[in-house]
């Protein structure tokens, strides 16, 4: 069409001339001139017609059908990506093994801890959906399913089942953690919820916020966990925000644009019961139970004498993170203070119990990656017979819970059971990570618990874990 154009103005540019020439030498040939400009207008139409098909031809371009297929993307859409669906997945096979007698011989074992086929995409270039279904553990849970809509940067609202604000490393994706398990803080806030949230960034992600309201989870569970799925138990719902600074993501500083910080908090008024205690129990890194509130112990006609939530729950959750070429630090606090009630016979006790938990986690890519919050790209990748490593990476990483010593105040009426929950965890990590294709991980950890409480005749025994994970992420 181009070609078709040049030549139309060619031939205009051809009969001006001429109808100059002429117009020298026969001024008075009105009839000669009327032609040309005839000859003219007809020209400047047809030349018209050719842009409007080259207009229709572009626009039928993008808004073509285009499929990509790449080492790490399956994704059909329009050429400019405004409406596309893609196809993504996530597969953990892992293997549990320990040492020592702090667990039975049972907890070795291998198990699917992530299987979780997703569908997600964009309409119209402003609203986004997710919805990705999870069938491990035995059982069928709609891990996330919601809708956003991206007004602009700074205003993003979005509705359904998602990560509610709070947890620093709860926000990474499982592809991104450093280690098979998170660590213990993310034990003390929300997974999943239902809640619409408004979010958004400035100054190019240099100041970023959200502010939701949600059902309500407890501690470290997420809303396919409640007595009825997915459905409030309660009417009380969860206010949920999150500010964090990426103050030089920007600059020309390379030392200090992998800084970030902030701090997520929740809020709601619990009004639990000794049949919905609305209370958590706590695993250990090695993801078993080591701390639970008491649950009834009556006996006959007495009533339910469990520990229950009731009252305010507060957390608060500082953090941070820096990255710097290879190297990258992690680190987090959590604090949750939860008003509990126990109720046993004639007596009613009721207290504030504040329980922290806090890490630190470093990462080294020995093979010279580009340490991340979030993906990274691998140098090269590996194949039998051909060069390349993949990309190699070194972790390691302390961090604590503990719990208020009020809950173990009282006896035989206290809130908890010091002989078998423990006061305090410690616990020591280190692991390796491997990723010979920027879709496919293979980890392995080993971690030391040490504990106080939870045991008849003291300290519960130390927990020595050593996990391996198979996992492919696209």
């Amino acid at each position: 069409m181009k070609i078709q154009r040049a030549a139309l103005r060619a031939a205009i540019a051809a009969l001006l001339p001429l109808g100059a020439a002429h117009a020298q030498t026969a001024p008075a040939d009105a009839d000669l001139r009327q032609e040309i400009e005839d000859q003219k207008q007809r020209l400047a139409v047809l030349e018209r017609k050719l842009e409007i098909q080259e207009e229709a031809a572009k626009a039928a371009a993008a808004s073509a059908p285009r499929l990509t297929i790449s080492s790490a993307r399956f994704q059909f859409g329009n050429i400019d990506n405004s409406n596309f669906i893609r196809l993504r997945g996530t597969l953990h096979a892992d293997n549990r093994v320990f040492s020592g007698d702090s667990v039975s011989e049972t907890a070795d074992t291998f198990i699917l801890r992530r299987v979780r086929p997703t569908i997600e995409g964009t309409f119209g270039g402003i609203y986004d959906f997710k919805f990705m279904p999870d069938f491990a553990g035995g059982r069928s849970i709609i891990v996330d399913g919601y809708v956003a809509a991206r007004f602009s940067p700074a205003t993003v609202v979005t509705v359904g089942k998602f990560k509610p604000p709070v947890g620093l490393e709860r926000l990474q994706s499982s592809a991104d953690i450093r280690f098979i398990e998170r660590a213990l803080p993310t034990a003390l806030v929300p997974n999943r919820d239902l809640g619409i949230q408004l979010s958004g960034d400035f100054a190019g992600g240099a100041f970023a916020y959200q502010v939701g309201y949600f059902n309500g989870v407890t501690d470290g569970q997420s809303s396919d966990n409640l007595a009825t799925p997915d459905v409030e138990v309660d009417t009380a719902g969860d206010y949920a925000a999150r500010v964090f600074f990426q103050p030089f993501v920007n600059s020309d500083n390379f030392n200090l644009r992998g800084l970030g910080f902030g701090v997520g908090a929740t809020y709601v008024e619990v009004a639990g019961s000794a049949a919905n205690t609305a209370l958590s129990a706590y695993r250990s890194p090695g993801q078993q139970s080591v701390f639970s509130y008491r649950a009834n112990t009556a006996t006959g006609v007495t009533p339910n004498n469990a520990t229950f939530a009731d009252g305010e729950r507060l957390r608060l959750a500082p953090q941070f993170y820096y990255y710097r070429g290879s190297l990258g630090v992690l680190g987090e606090y959590t604090q949750v203070e939860q008003d509990v009630t126990r109720v046993i016979g004639a007596t009613v006790r009721s207290d504030s119990l504040t329980n922290t938990a806090w890490q630190t986690t470093l990462s080294w890519f020995i093979t010279g990656e580009e340490e991340a919050f979030r993906g990274f790209t691998p140098g090269s990748t590996w194949q039998p017979g051909k060069d390349g490593s993949g990309a190699w990476e070194l972790v390691a990483r302390y961090h604590e819970l503990d719990i208020d010593d009020a809950a173990f105040a009282g006896g035989a009426n206290s809130f908890a059971n010091p002989l078998t929950a423990v006061s305090k965890v410690t616990a020591y990590g280190v692991g390796v990570n491997w990723y010979p294709w920027n879709t496919v991980k293979l980890s392995a950890n080993y971690e030391l618990s040490s504990f106080q409480g939870g045991a008849a005749t003291g300290d519960r025994a130390d927990e020595r874990a050593f996990f391996t994970r198979f996992a492919v992420n696209f």
